[in-house]
């Protein structure tokens, strides 16, 4: 144990003179190292003036004023509780009331769900119906966009030429870029061995 000093751990042992297994070579150990026995001094010192300090009692509410202070986090049913609360009514015939009432919309909802669910072609009707002018609109805006962009006379060429025609246009302006990066760089390059 004369290997290395005592951890702080140990030093609580001695201090709460525990009697176990493993504490009498801690106690040979403090009795021939002077650093160790300094600290187990100054710790006993520690001990004996926190025991003379008077217990004292909080005052009335610390708990309350504590607990203010402190976030709570509070999870998403207990927030949704806490309010479907705050909204019900004190008196049990307002609560009735709003009971009937919630029923009743509950139960229109689901008629009127159920009836649309087991009429599939009124649903696909007005679904097709709806996304017809959906798709509809958002092809004129789109149509518009690009007209404010490129221009009438860029749009009615890309109609004419078709998807191929824009593939070929784009494939010759990548390949037109790519040869003058490459012819940049070669005049760059035999600039700088030139010189």
């Amino acid at each position: 144990m004369h290997h290395r000093h005592l951890l702080p751990n140990e030093i609580d042992l001695l201090l709460d003179e525990e009697t176990g297994f493993g504490v009498q070579p801690l106690r040979e150990h403090v009795r021939d190292c002077p650093d160790c026995s300094a600290r187990l001094a100054e710790a006993r010192e520690v001990v004996t003036a926190l025991a003379a300090i008077p217990l004292m009692a909080p005052r009335i509410g610390m708990a309350d004023r504590v607990m203010a202070q402190v976030p709570v986090f509070v999870p998403w049913h207990v927030s949704a509780r806490d309010m479907v609360v705050k909204w019900m009514p004190s008196s049990p015939a307002a609560r009735a009331l709003a009971a009937v009432f919630v029923a009743f919309v509950g139960s229109l909802v689901t008629g009127l769900t159920l009836y649309i669910a087991t009429r599939g072609d009124i649903l696909a009707t007005v679904s097709g119906l709806v996304g017809e002018q959906a798709r509809s609109a958002a092809t004129d805006a789109a149509g518009d966009v690009v007209v404010a962009l490129f221009g009438a006379q860029v749009v009615g060429a890309v109609q004419q030429i078709g998807p191929m025609g824009i593939a070929l246009a784009g494939g010759g302006f990548l390949i037109a870029s790519l040869a003058t990066v490459l012819g940049l760089r070669l005049i760059a390059t035999s600039g700088r061995t030139g010189s």
